[in-house]
Order: structure tokens, then C-alpha cells, then sequence
């Protein structure tokens, strides 16, 4: 047993002790959709630092607590904040909240965030289901020994983001005359916003969107046998695309802008995965 894995049992076993809930769905929240959570029908609540050994969000605006609880009769947990590479903590800390609760038992694994659009046919308020990522600028997540008990050393990654909850989406997208777009994510590490060169980089490459987080969240998800699926807010055009400066306050405005819209997406979505898979 490695020293990663024992270290996610001791909050497992925290988490079990303080929380008798078992989810079906773990929603991450990304910027703009904090107070997601305060609206769906809420059996418990856990702060980060009451849970042992677990990493704590230094992002302004993020709660830093799992919500336990149903959207429509879906049994879900919440994530309200997530840590960053960029904050300091290692990839391991990273993850660990995503391994947790698969160990809860969720089967699927809903990510969101804000992302800056470096595809010219995206504007700011967009939302891009992401069919594919690039993390290869952050370490992996699986680096090191491998923790056996949740996965296989060298995992299979030719469809992290499973079409099934990909057409839910689409549909659910559809059904609330919601416009979709679709494309690659790119992870760096932030916390820097990219500069022109690097944009123009992330688009010579593939990608339609870069952000701070996600990708390396999916590969762990991914490794431990959880259906991923996820959701960009395209808060703002990468730098070089526009003549305007970036900045963290543009990025709020926009996510808290398209905020319910997004709210009823990832709901209707979710309800849907509830009956489907």
C-alpha cells in the first residue's frame, strides 16, 4: 500500500465517519458556479478542514466544502472549490478530492470550470463541452508509484470524455435551447494568463480552450475507471485575440454573467445521466 493511498483512506475513512451518503454523480464547480450547490436538496455538508490530511483552496470566492445531497433524485456530492496546481499543493493533493469521491461511490465525475477561448469562433459567455484534452504541460497525476488499488499502471486514455454523457449533454443542451459549443481543453499551470505566443500555441496544437484545472482531474478519473464528462465557460478570448487585457475580475464578470444558464445545463444534464447510466 502506498503512502498516497493510505493517506486517501484516512480521509475516506474521516469522510465516512462524519457523512453517511452515497452519491451516484461528483460535480466539481468551477468559477461563477459556487453557489450552485445552495440550491439543490441538501442532505450534508462537510468543510475541507474538517476532513484529515485533506488539501484546503486558497482561491477567493471558492467555500472550500463537499455538498451532499440530490438534484431532481440524483444522489450527487459537490465540490464547492477545488485546489490548483498553481497554488503550491503537488498533483497528488490535486487529485486526491477527485479519488475520494469516486471511493464514496460516484460513478461519474462532472467537471467545470472557466476557460480563456483561443478557437476565433468562440466568444466570451460560450460554453464548450470538452471532447478531448492536452495536460501534457502539467505532470500527470499518476506519476510515481501506482496506487493498484484504484487503477492500472499504464491507462488507456482514447476516451476520457465519454460519448454517452457527451450526447446527454448535447441533448440537454438542445432541450433548453442552450448553444453548445464543443472542443479540446489544454491545461497549463497557471497562474499567469497566457501570453500570445502561447495562445497561438495552444491553437496550433488542437485546443479550443486553456485553463488552470480539469485535465489533470479527468486523468485520475480516468485511471480509476470513472465516466468523465465536462463543461468550459468561455469567460474570455486568450490574450493576442483581442485588445483587451486579461484579468481575473473579466473572468468572474462573464462566469457570473452566464451563471444560470450553466446552472440549468449541468442540471438538466445531470438528472439525465440519473436515468441513463
Amino acid at each position: 500500500m502506498t503512502k498516497a493511498y493510505e493517506r486517501l483512506l484516512e480521509c475516506y475513512q474521516c469522510v465516512k465517519e462524519k457523512v453517511d451518503f452515497q452519491p451516484k454523480v461528483a460535480l466539481i464547480l468551477g468559477s461563477g458556479l459556487g453557489d450552485y450547490a445552495d440550491g439543490i436538496r441538501i442532505e450534508a455538508a462537510l468543510d475541507y478542514h474538517d476532513i484529515k490530511g485533506f488539501p484546503v483552496s486558497t482561491v477567493s470566492g471558492h467555500k472550500g466544502r463537499f455538498v451532499f445531497g440530490y438534484v431532481d433524485e440524483v444522489p450527487v456530492v459537490i465540490m464547492q472549490g477545488r485546489v490548483h496546481y498553481y497554488e503550491g499543493y503537488s498533483m497528488e493533493d490535486v487529485v486526491l478530492p477527485t479519488r475520494l469521491m469516486k471511493m464514496m461511490g460516484a460513478e461519474i465525475l462532472f467537471l467545470t470550470n472557466a476557460a480563456g477561448g483561443v478557437n476565433y469562433d468562440f466568444h466570451a459567455g460560450d460554453f464548450m463541452m470538452i471532447t478531448d484534452q492536452i495536460s501534457n504541460f502539467v505532470p500527470s497525476p499518476l506519476i510515481g508509484p501506482n496506487i493498484d488499488e484504484l487503477g492500472v499502471r499504464f491507462c488507456d486514455m482514447s476516451e476520457i470524455y465519454k460519448k454517452e454523457l457527451c450526447q446527454i449533454i448535447r441533448d440537454a443542451a438542445a432541450k433548453l435551447q442552450i448553444p453548445l459549443q464543443e472542443g479540446t481543453y489544454i491545461q497549463l499551470t497557471g497562474p499567469n494568463f497566457e501570453s500570445p505566443k502561447e495562445v497561438k500555441m495552444c491553437r496550433i496544437l488542437g485546443g479550443d480552450a486553456v485553463g488552470m484545472s480539469t485535465a489533470c482531474e479527468a486523468v485520475a478519473a480516468n485511471h480509476m475507471g470513472m465516466k468523465v464528462c465536462g463543461i468550459s465557460c468561455i469567460s474570455n478570448l486568450g490574450c493576442g485575440m483581442s485588445d483587451q487585457p486579461l484579468s481575473h475580475e473579466e473572468v468572474k464578470e462573464t462566469a457570473d454573467r452566464v451563471a444560470p444558464l450553466f446552472k440549468k445545463l449541468i442540471t438538466e444534464a445531470m438528472i439525465q445521466m440519473g436515468r441513463s447510466c
